[in-house]
């Protein structure tokens, strides 16, 4: 352990008054990381929160563009619930809280929005849309209020990985007709976006290459001029400075079918960065999973009541502190001001607002792609076994009902894919998991009876000295319910 990180340890950071100077503020000497309470000189904490910036905007302005809400007023909101964030968790938890991907289904399925159609977001449609995105930051909020004063264990074993996975992955499976709709508008476009995409990621390594889908919208929008498929009109007309448009909710009961279970992935995601920065700090960090949870529900409800999109916690700028051992919320501070002031500039969000459907499509057919193999990576990381019939059909049959869009409207509430599948995940998962316990036909727990079972079974040492190394029962690394989240949403953007 290097002096900083002792020092680190040591002292009380949640008792002292803004950050500790790391050395001399200019250097990180090898193996010294510096950590959320401490900062490097201003210059150079304002210069990584200005590659943390970067490293969002690809992701966070593509939601708006996908759902038809304003990108100023969306950016906006990502600032200001990223400052709530910082306080909310006391300094201690470095994180930028972006758009949500886990919102687009529902919000499409309220405002029947498409960027195909070259119309504008119907304002009663999107103020649906609103009220179901505070629905969903309210009940997160609740969530954290119980983690923080119970624990997570409760939601670990409600949602083990081969669940958790199941949910990240049919989200972008579900989204995947949205992606071709788009790229039919322009295939040309839409094919250079996703080369640029991938060519930047396999040729380059470092911040670079994390920067590949907003190099890759880049080269896409500089295609999409050179063929005239860009209007300037708007931008034109905006003003260089000005507040974002905001806009109030409204609320319709039958629509929260669509949007609650996003609760369950934005619990994924938020426990999975925990333990991601957990991870790369050094520290043990489930104290503040509550705190995190609460303040991204905090911060979906604020963004839902003014125009924006929901938030969570965003991996690509966990890739920026893997890079840089950089985990100061200063830095997160110094971010969340650069996009604020950013947000004030009207001219630059139409800018945003310009980048054509062929962009898009090809930017989306990526990012959807990914947030399923995320899913994928989840079971792959925690060594789910699918030779386990209840791990397989938990997995088969929501995949399904994602994928195929399965539709049920009862008593005027609206349930389709997405929030079908999740709900199917977690009752297939446990309604197979307490029928084979109880039938005594659980594999899970047959391994652990033999576990049990064998060290009786083997001679005794004064008998048998060979056997004195006899085997030990060992974890079984092919359970679908480790406690384990098992979620790291960084790299769903990458």
């Amino acid at each position: 352990m290097t002096d900083s990180e002792q020092t680190g340890t040591r002292q009380q950071p949640g008792r002292q008054r803004g950050w500790r100077l790391h050395g001399d503020g200019r250097t990180i000497r090898p193996g010294e990381r510096v950590l959320p309470e401490e900062r490097l000189s201003w210059p150079r904490t304002i210069s990584v929160g200005a590659q943390h910036v970067v490293a969002m905007f690809g992701a966070t302005f593509l939601v708006p563009l996908l759902t038809g809400f304003p990108p100023s007023t969306t950016l906006f909101f990502t600032a200001i619930g990223t400052l709530l964030f910082l306080l909310i968790t006391k300094g201690m938890m470095p994180s930028y809280l972006g758009s949500s991907f886990g919102l687009l289904a529902p919000i499409g399925a309220v405002t029947g929005f498409s960027a195909t159609a070259g119309e504008d977001l119907e304002p009663h449609a999107m103020a649906l849309a609103q009220g179901g995105i505070i629905s969903v930051g309210v009940t997160l909020a609740l969530v954290g209020l119980v983690v923080h004063f119970v624990g997570v264990r409760w939601i670990e074993l409600t949602m083990p990985p081969v669940v958790t996975g199941a949910i990240v992955a049919l989200i972008g499976l579900n989204l995947a007709p949205a992606a071709w709709d788009w790229v039919q508008e322009a295939p040309l476009t839409a094919v250079i976006t996703i080369v640029a995409i991938l060519l930047v990621t396999v040729a380059y390594r470092g911040m670079f290459g994390r920067l590949s889908i907003l190099i890759g919208v880049l080269i896409g929008y500089a295609a999409a001029w050179l063929q005239g498929e860009i209007d300037f009109t708007t931008v034109d007309q905006a003003d260089w400075v000005g507040l974002p448009a905001f806009h109030a909710p409204a609320f319709d009961l039958g629509y929260l079918g669509l949007f609650l279970p996003v609760v369950l992935v934005l619990i994924a995601e938020n426990i999975g960065h925990v333990k991601s920065v957990a991870a790369m700090t050094g520290r043990d960090l489930d104290k503040l999973t509550g705190r995190t949870l609460f303040a991204d529900g905090f911060s979906t409800i604020l963004a839902g009541s003014g125009g924006g999109s929901g938030t969570t916690t965003y991996a690509e700028n966990i890739g920026v502190m893997a890079a840089t051992r950089i985990f100061s919320t200063a830095a997160y501070l110094c971010a969340a001001v650069i996009a604020l002031i950013l947000s004030l500039l009207p001219k630059f969000g139409e800018i945003i607002a310009t980048i054509p459907p062929g962009v898009l499509g090809g930017a989306a057919t990526v990012l959807y792609g990914m947030i399923g193999m995320l899913g994928v990576r989840i079971w792959v990381e925690n060594r789910v076994d699918f030779a386990n019939p209840i791990n397989l059909n938990t997995a088969a049959v929501s995949l399904i009902v994602a994928i195929a869009n399965f539709t049920w409207t009862p008593g005027g509430l609206q349930f389709e894919g997405i929030a079908l599948g999740s709900a199917s995940a977690i009752i297939v998962y446990q309604v197979m998991k307490a029928i084979a316990r109880w039938r005594g036909t659980d594999p899970d727990a047959l391994v652990e009876t033999f576990a049990e079972a064998e060290p009786s079974a083997q001679p005794s040492a004064d008998s048998d000295p060979s056997s004195g190394d006899g085997s030990s029962a060992g974890s079984d690394p092919s359970s679908g319910a480790a406690p384990s989240s098992g979620v790291e949403a960084s790299d769903e953007r990458e």
